[in-house]
């Protein structure tokens, strides 16, 4: 009888042991995806921003101002320079309000907005969102647009008015005609914010937490 109990004792204290060593196991994986993870939604972010920035600057370079480009040559083009005529081109404007230009003139409070709408985020993916890839991609995504659209709103690109006024507003480049009807011009910044904000949809309805988490 002591032989059999010494026997069970042993077994419940090497099983214990086993599972103590599958809990670090596990912790340890854990913490490695989490690092891995936060390092690739900071690389995708960026990418992002670095993206976004250059793009703009490029193109306000060598357009200028909205209604700039060849304003004297060409004026007929109305500060367009045509990719493919009448359905693509660079257009340079600068909207001081948000996607479509909704809430103009109202800097401080899109300013606040986009520091609410980060903090948030970042919250939400220390939290729980870390564990799926696809919404550290997404997620990803929607972060780069924020700040790239944020530098702008915070007038960090240094434009001013002719006035001297600096310029509180987002620098949008690219110019989308549907027929006769021009899309508003939009930079990379709100193309991933889109794609983001349509990839998050897709999540909420379409694709279920175990098939994310792996």
């Amino acid at each position: 009888m002591l032989m059999e109990n010494k026997t069970k004792t042993n077994d419940s204290i090497g099983l214990e042991a086993a599972n103590d060593l599958e809990r670090k196991v596990d912790c340890s994986i854990s913490s490695f995806c989490f690092v891995f993870r936060i390092l690739c939604f900071a690389m995708i972010v960026l990418a992002g921003v670095i993206a976004d920035l250059a793009t703009k600057s490029l193109v306000f370079e060598a357009i200028g101002m909205p209604g700039k480009y060849r304003a004297i040559e060409e004026p007929e083009l109305s500060g367009v320079y045509w990719i493919w005529r009448d359905i693509l081109g660079f257009q340079t404007s600068l909207n001081q309000g948000a996607l479509f230009g909704i809430g103009q003139g109202q800097i401080i409070w899109l300013a606040l907005l986009s520091f609410i709408f980060l903090t948030g985020l970042l919250i939400w993916i220390v939290y729980s969102a870390w564990k799926s890839r696809f919404l550290m991609v997404t997620l990803g995504l929607i972060v780069a647009g924020i700040i790239g659209n944020l530098y702008d709103r915070l007038g960090l690109h240094g434009l001013r008015w002719n006035d001297g006024e600096p310029i509180y507003g987002v620098r949008d480049w690219i110019l989308v005609m549907l027929g006769s009807y021009p899309w508003p011009n939009f930079n990379i910044a709100d193309s991933m914010l889109v794609c983001g904000a349509s990839l998050l949809v897709i999540h909420s309805f379409f694709i279920t937490e175990n098939a994310v988490k792996k």
